[in-house]
């Protein structure tokens, strides 16, 4: 079965990002943002709730140290330091979860993280740390130095697949600072290859292999709320939808 997982709580003072209350029926997992790329105390408290009352399961999003940058930009850090960024973001969410009498379900690197992680296994490694310390799994990526230390440590994972993202002919995504719009019929016709064909089409116009364990569509994305909806319908009628 495939859950459908989904970056939230990305607003922070005066500044809003997407509709999550909106995409929260169609989705399995909320990634929270943490206060490090974007959101603030008060968002994480409130996207917390929001999940709470939607009934899905919520985990940390933690990203680099970079508001202006959203994230998107990698930056060259330590094991220990990504290990220290990643208890210190988490954390900070278990608190939130705590208050609502929930628990940590995973955690989910965010932007550029998650893109040094499948490159550099120093990385992977730090961010293994952090997710045995709080004894939950992450979402992670196939075939990359992520699933190479992840196994080998005993780390629960599950390889996520974008349908908002585009990829390159090695197999992994574009990570941009804007998320392009693109149509549910497209995103439909995305999630049934990658479940049935195992594989996507890059930027190149080659398919590359691709596995789909979980499914990530990300609020900020124009037509968020359609993109959503659209991954939930599919998976639905294949059969493959993970029950919350």
């Amino acid at each position: 079965m495939v859950t459908i997982n989904c970056d939230m709580g990305e607003a922070f003072g005066i500044y809003r990002f997407g509709d999550d209350a909106a995409c929260m029926p169609f989705v399995t997992h909320a990634n929270v943002a943490c206060g490090f790329h974007a959101s603030d105390p008060v968002v994480m408290a409130r996207t917390v709730r929001l999940a709470k009352s939607a009934g899905i399961r919520v985990g940390s999003h933690p990203g680099l140290p970079d508001r202006e940058g959203f994230g998107r930009r990698p930056m060259r850090m330590s094991r220990e330091e990504v290990a220290a960024l990643t208890v210190y973001q988490t954390g900070a969410l278990a608190g939130f979860l705590r208050a609502e009498g929930l628990e940590l379900s995973h955690i989910k690197p965010h932007g550029s993280l998650f893109g040094m992680a499948q490159n550099e296994p120093e990385v992977a490694e730090g961010i293994a740390d952090a997710a045995e310390v709080f004894g939950v799994p992450v979402i992670a990526f196939s075939d990359c130095c992520m699933s190479e230390v992840f196994a080998r440590r005993g780390i629960p994972f599950s390889c996520e697949f974008y349908v908002d993202l585009d990829y390159g002919d090695d197999g992994r995504q574009i990570i941009s600072r804007e998320h392009p719009p693109i149509s549910p019929e497209q995103v439909a016709e995305k999630v049934r290859r990658a479940l049935d064909e195992g594989v996507t089409r890059a930027v190149s116009g080659k398919d590359v292999r691709v596995v789909a364990e979980s499914i990530c569509v990300h609020s900020d994305t124009p037509g968020a709320v359609a993109v959503a909806r659209a991954v939930h319908d599919k998976l639905r009628r294949l059969g493959r939808l993970d029950a919350v």
